[in-house]
């Protein structure tokens, strides 16, 4: 498999995680490249772990959960794609298609999830989710 499928591929999945929680992939691979900026969006993904568990929390669906995702996976995509030397765009742009696949099956997943075994313990499989992709994702 080449390098640049693989880096693709990378950036389709760390855009996956961004469909699935914004600020986990971002906090990952920024923690990776060893930026300070990884941990301040540490922070911000334990605050969206709180929030995503409350019950008037919008849905990742609408228009600025979905745009944030998307952003997130962008830039997730162009960051993890740039750090194995690849090019940032075709990152980006895989990125993106990752963030709206995850943003639409993790709906689909959390609501399952809720009608089996509740609201609170479905998010926390979330959670658990996304920090796991995200962490063997970026070490790869």
């Amino acid at each position: 498999m080449s390098i640049t499928l693989i880096i693709v591929l990378l950036s389709l999945c760390l855009g996956f995680v961004s469909g699935l929680r914004t600020f986990t992939p971002l906090a990952a691979v920024l923690l990776r490249r060893g930026s300070v900026w990884g941990f301040v969006l540490s922070i911000a993904a334990v605050a969206e772990y709180v929030v995503d568990a409350m019950p008037n929390t919008p849905p990742r669906t609408g228009a600025v959960g979905f745009t944030a995702r998307v952003i997130s996976g962008a830039v997730a995509g162009w960051l993890i794609a740039t750090m194995h030397g690849g090019a940032g765009m075709p990152g980006a742009i895989a990125g993106i298609i990752g963030a709206v696949i995850g943003t639409y099956a993790g709906y689909a997943m959390r609501c399952e999830a809720i009608k089996r075994i509740g609201a609170y313990p479905a998010a926390i499989v979330g959670d658990l989710i996304a920090i796991g992709l995200a962490a063997l994702i970026v070490t790869r």
